[in-house]
Formats: structure tokens, sequence, C-alpha cells
């Protein structure tokens, strides 16, 4: 299965409190339907030593958080709009995704 938005995309924020904001995803969880998008939705997080751990990290930590992926569009990188995606096949059945706004691919092999 093709997902819409992938790892390493630049996307826009459409809605919440980081409205309008772009950054590129750094995870995508398929089964909950999220991402986690760079220094977008930032979640302060209690963060302890682990046992045995000498140079973690400890104190409260800003981090991102994961956020439901119909907040984001894709930022065409032909356009550069926020767009929606759309699929096309190649002659050998190979699905890429397609700019809604400007008709070009994204990825295109």
């Amino acid at each position: 299965m093709m997902n819409k938005i992938r790892k390493g995309d630049n996307v826009q924020v459409l809605s919440g409190e980081d409205k309008g904001k772009t950054g590129a995803v750094q995870y995508v969880y398929p089964k909950k339907e999220r991402v986690v998008v760079a220094g977008i939705n930032m979640m302060k997080k209690a963060q302890r030593r682990a046992p045995g751990q000498v140079r973690t990290q400890t104190g409260i930590i800003e981090r991102e958080g994961a956020m439901h992926w119909s907040k984001v569009a894709l930022v065409c990188p032909n356009c550069n709009k926020a767009t929606r995606i759309g699929f096309q096949f190649t002659e050998d059945r190979a699905k890429y995704r397609v700019c809604k706004k400007c008709g070009n691919p994204i990825d295109k092999k």
C-alpha cells in the first residue's frame, strides 16, 4: 500500500496551534494515521535518568508530538503550494504520486 504522506516529505499544517507552519516529516505511523513533523506540535516531557545510563538528557525536555495526518498537506516540490495527492500508474503498472494542483508527478521513478 502506498501512503500519500511519507517520511522526508515537506508538509504544511492545516489546523491547530501551528497552522501555516511547514516542516519535514520525521515519522509516519500508518496504523494510527499519525505523522511527526520536525519543529511542529512541540510537547514538554519530564525525562528521568534511566538506570545504568550516564549521559542521558534529564529534566523537562521538549520534543515533537504526533498529529493526525489529515491536519497536514503535502507541499508540492514543483509548484510550492500545499496540495492534495492523487495516484497514477506508469505503463509497467508502477504507482506514483501526483500533485492535484499542477498535475506534475511528485516521485515518479
